[in-house]
């Protein structure tokens, strides 16, 4: 089995079976409050047999992130076993193609700051695994459907954990251990003090 967490939008945590049915799934929209909400999530669907830990790596705000990637980080360190990072789009193309859309399919998310980011898929590779065309960018909000698809963007930790469990049967690696933060942080690194002479 394998438990998929994801912090990106709302709080989404799933476990999926060996055949990718979803065994156990819960989540919340809320945006924020990530930190409040993980662990009762991760208690409900917690399950004897979990044998690998999903990672959502964004894009996402800087703080929800850290808290998903840590718990799942926590989760699979306590257990003893893998985590495989899966970028946050992948799942989000991966329930549009479950319910049966093709062609190009673009996933839009809040990136805040007037922004969206975007990734554009075409279909899914021989493996099954959603096919990124580009690397993810940022937009400048323009009032357009992909607007409007940002703000209903929903994520499904169960298809987050399908993506995953699809790439560990590749052998391919969709992330690396950093997270998708698509912007550099706010807080840089402070300058020498002043000299103050006499």
């Amino acid at each position: 089995m394998i438990l998929a967490v994801d912090t990106s939008l709302g709080t989404a945590v799933a476990v999926i079976d060996a055949d990718g049915r979803t065994v156990a799934e819960a989540s919340t929209a809320d945006r924020l409050g990530h930190a409040e909400v993980i662990g009762d999530l991760l208690a409900q669907v917690d399950r004897p047999g979990i044998t690998h830990v999903v990672a959502g790596m964004g894009p996402g705000p800087f703080t929800g992130l850290r808290i998903g990637i840590a718990a799942a980080r926590t989760f699979a360190l306590g257990r003893g076993i893998p985590l495989i990072p899966v970028p946050s789009h992948f799942a989000i193309a991966q329930s549009m193609l479950d319910s049966g859309a093709s062609g190009p399919l673009t996933v839009a998310t809040d990136a805040r700051r007037r922004e969206i980011a975007v990734s554009v898929f075409d279909g899914a590779d021989a493996d099954g695994i959603p096919h990124l065309t580009a690397p993810t960018r940022l937009e400048k909000r323009g009032g357009g459907l992909v607007d409007e698809a940002a703000e209903a963007a929903e994520l499904s930790a169960a298809a987050l954990a399908v993506v995953g469990a699809r790439a560990l049967a590749a052998g391919r690696t969709l992330a690396d251990a950093e997270p998708l933060y698509l912007r550099a942080p706010d807080v840089v690194q402070p300058s020498a003090p002043k000299r103050v002479g006499s």
